[in-house]
């Protein structure tokens, strides 16, 4: 799932060579009598993305222009969608949904739908630049209420815990600057915000609420209000880029990353959505970018934990509260 986090800024300045890190066979986890799962190969390239489908299924990207829908359980790639002119730089949907949206350096966003043609279903069009940002509105059956009280310093609180997203809109992010909404079943553009320096690296929609979480190259991490595309707030801005977002389940809290190098900088940062005084708190010990950052599921007797993904080459595992590496 980390590997859906790795993209906006790194994937336009950096330059990936893939070759020397494949492997000669397609080779799973070797089982307990020895035996190894046999996976079939999902892309012919480098996968930029990764995203949970449904409990068994997940979507992915590549650099190869495709799309696949594969399973978690057996590895096999069973759908594979094709229409990008370019590499494919984001991929998401709404959880338990038939659809998938992918966005590329082709400028566009595409939707396609679980069991359809191999083609898009829907094309969006309209940004100047590669696009860096993807999330979709959960549908009315993924409603968890939301967190009150969150507010700048001119407006009323904006989360408003009877609006429930019926996973009919879509907002993307661009390094043009922009963040555009569109109605998923028309294709059309339904607004677009402009907002200077700001190179989106990534977007993240608030479970059951209208509000969309989005970093940026500027250092900052904004929250969206889709229903009339304004920014509801800006957190304050860090010292390095902001790289990837994600949301936690209850809608409580974000998670922002940050660029780094030789350990300065790096951290992911814990942004609690009902208050605006700052941060909640700071994950510091990767070397270089922390690239990506999730909440994980929780269990019923599990603590609440976080994962971050790093070009330092490690993945490390953190208590939420506490800060502290599992």
């Amino acid at each position: 799932l980390l590997v859906a986090r790795t993209m906006g800024k790194l994937q336009s300045k950096i330059s990936f060579h893939t070759t020397k890190y494949r492997a000669e066979s397609s080779m799973g986890q070797a089982g307990p009598a020895g035996a190894s799962l046999q996976h079939s190969r999902a892309h012919t390239d480098a996968v930029t993305s990764v995203a949970a489908l449904k409990p068994d299924l997940c979507v992915s990207g590549g650099r190869d222009k495709s799309v696949a829908v594969s399973s978690w359980r057996s590895g096999a790639a069973l759908r594979r969608f094709t229409g990008h002119e370019r590499e494919v730089t984001k991929v998401t949907s709404a959880l338990d949904s038939n659809r998938v949206f992918s966005a590329s350096r082709d400028k566009t966003v595409m939707m396609w739908e679980l069991h359809g043609p191999s083609g898009p279903s829907q094309h969006f069009p309209g940004h100047d630049l590669v696009v860096t940002g993807l999330a979709v509105s959960p549908g009315e059956g993924q409603h968890i209420p939301g967190p009150q009280g969150l507010t700048d310093s001119v407006s009323c609180p904006v989360f408003d815990v009877n609006c429930v997203a019926d996973a009919s809109q879509l907002c993307t992010g661009s390094r043009d600057n922009t963040v555009c909404k569109w109605d998923t079943e028309t294709g059309e553009c339904l607004g677009r915000a402009a907002i200077s320096r700001n190179l989106v690296t990534h977007l993240c929609w608030v479970p059951g609420e209208p509000y969309v979480i989005q970093t940026s190259e500027d250092k900052t991490t904004r929250v969206w209000d889709s229903r009339e595309l304004q920014v509801a707030h800006t957190f304050p801005a860090k010292q390095h880029i902001q790289t990837c977002c994600d949301v936690s389940q209850d809608g409580r809290y974000c998670l922002s990353s940050s660029s780094g190098c030789a350990g300065h900088g790096a951290e992911a940062t814990l942004w609690d959505l009902r208050q605006t005084r700052g941060r909640v708190c700071e994950y510091k010990g990767h070397f270089q970018t922390t690239t990506s950052c999730v909440f994980l599921p929780r269990g019923p007797t599990l603590v609440p934990s976080i994962a971050t993904s790093s070009s330092d080459s490690t993945v490390k595992l953190w208590d939420q509260g506490t800060a502290g590496r599992g």
